[in-house]
């Protein structure tokens, strides 16, 4: 963005230099426009699938497209100079500008990204300035001085955008399959990210923004351990709180307790979890716990949902994304777990997913130490994940109520099964209790995460994820 506005200052420049004809020049800068914002993303996709520099592609088409929006409002004011006086015509052109800015993005975020998609939104953007440009020729057809050239560009353009509009779905779909070793049977990109469904034989990968949230190959290596040794452990499981696990695959090992009367699913994407209801794949996998009548769904942001909340719970799992941004690291906080202690019963448990202690212990490390500092005890525990590589959790009961030796012993006494599992047993929790040396080691030279300085994003982002 910042570069684009520093385009966009070059093109005000430049403008300057446009010395007549400023009407016909205005209607090429803005067919020119639109082609620039119709093929941008399609042609990033493309040129994605045979370079991994797709940077310098975004970079470029961020310039050009500044160049010539900076070169719109001095055109205008120029143009709209012979009709007012100098104060009122910039006032007026740049009031409307700024107002333009805020219904586009209005629009942008409500209606077209989640309707369009990043497929069709940068077309429908790029008619826009087409259909403006229009306008002006038709309306101001006898006062332009290249009526022939502007014809043909007109009736060019859109021939081109007709064909476009039905030829940019494959290549953006041969783009996207070229990202994934496996078939893309669903994908969608929804108001707050894009989940792909990929499949291989009679195996399924949920891909969110690009990322693996599981793979039916090995998804019982994760969702068990989440799930199973805070549910053994606690002293009763009446009331249940997930945070994030929109899938549905933590609330069908949850369900397996029959003890549970009550569990509250919070995912911020309202169309992730209509998947887990009702898309057959997905469902399949669930085992349609997301329609059982004892799962109660909300549609909300966590942070706001345990702030606002007046429930107790017995568990609380937090299931969501890896902290990779400033948005996301707020539910890795301090206070985000000091507000999940406030709604715990005396002997409630949380967990936490944590992300990998061996590609980024650093990330992992931090994340115990910020449970601590909100007065949790914390058991940290790993296990090997094929699909995803070494993966980490924490299990922290409020301070006071068990020591840290106490808890690490109770969770290795665990008995499974019951419930029935495929992966987990005590040996697996026994192992998944230990780490190495040179992790656990780490913990007094590094930062507790907190909203105001969220140093966990750069502990994950520093992570050696490229050597898996």
């Amino acid at each position: 963005m910042s570069l684009m506005l520093f385009a966009m200052g070059v093109g005000c420049r430049i403008s300057k230099y446009i010395l007549n004809n400023l009407l016909d020049k205005f209607i090429f800068l803005e067919f020119s426009l639109s082609i620039l914002c119709g093929v941008s993303v399609a042609l990033c996709y493309w040129t994605s699938t045979f370079t991994k520099s797709t940077g310098l592609f975004i970079y470029a088409f961020s310039i050009l497209i500044g160049l010539l929006i900076g070169a719109e409002i001095p055109l205008v004011t120029r143009m709209n100079g012979s009709y007012e006086e100098l104060r009122v015509n910039i006032s007026s052109v740049m009031e409307k500008d700024y107002y333009g800015a805020l219904v586009g993005g209005i629009l942008f975020a409500f209606f077209a990204l989640p309707y369009f998609g990043l497929t069709y939104t940068p077309i429908a953007l790029g008619i826009i300035n087409f259909l403006v440009a229009s306008i002006l020729f038709w309306r101001f057809k006898h006062l332009l001085h290249y009526k022939k050239t502007i014809k043909i560009s007109f009736w060019s353009i859109t021939s081109f955008f007709l064909i476009f509009i039905f030829v940019v779905k494959p290549i953006i779909l041969f783009s996207e399959q070229k990202k994934y070793k496996d078939r893309i049977i669903f994908e969608q990109q929804t108001t707050y990210q894009k989940i792909v469904i990929t499949q291989w034989k009679d195996k399924y990968w949920l891909f969110i923004n690009g990322n693996e949230q599981f793979s039916t190959f090995d998804e019982e290596k994760y969702h068990e351990p989440l799930i199973h040794p805070a549910m053994s452990l606690s002293e009763q499981s009446k009331n249940i709180l997930v945070l994030g696990g929109g899938e549905g695959l933590a609330v069908r090992e949850i369900l397996k307790y029959k003890d549970v009367e009550k569990v509250t699913v919070v995912d911020l994407d309202p169309v992730m979890t209509d998947l887990a209801k009702y898309n057959p794949i997905i469902t399949k996998i669930n085992q349609n716990s997301m329609v059982d009548p004892k799962v109660n769904i909300l549609n909300k942001d966590a942070f706001t949902f345990i702030e606002d909340s007046e429930e107790f719970y017995d568990v609380i799992f937090v299931d969501l994304p890896d902290p990779n941004s400033v948005a996301l690291s707020r539910l890795y906080s301090r206070e985000f777990y000091s507000l999940c202690r406030r709604r715990l019963n005396t002997y409630g448990i949380i967990v936490t997913q944590a992300s990998s202690p061996v590609h980024s212990p650093n990330a992992f490390v931090c994340i115990i130490k910020t449970m601590e500092s909100a007065d949790f005890t914390v058991l940290p525990y790993h296990n090997n994940i094929p699909t995803l590589g070494e993966w980490g959790w924490c299990l922290g009961m409020k301070k006071g109520v068990v020591s840290n030796k106490v808890l690490k012993e109770k969770v290795m006494e665990i008995e499974l099964p019951p419930p029935p599992t495929k992966f987990l047993n005590r040996d697996a929790i026994i192992s998944m209790a230990h780490f190495g040396k040179g992790i656990l080691e780490r913990k007094d030279k590094l930062k507790v995460n907190t909203v105001l300085d969220p140093i966990l994003v750069k502990y994950y982002k520093k992570g050696a994820w490229d050597v898996y």
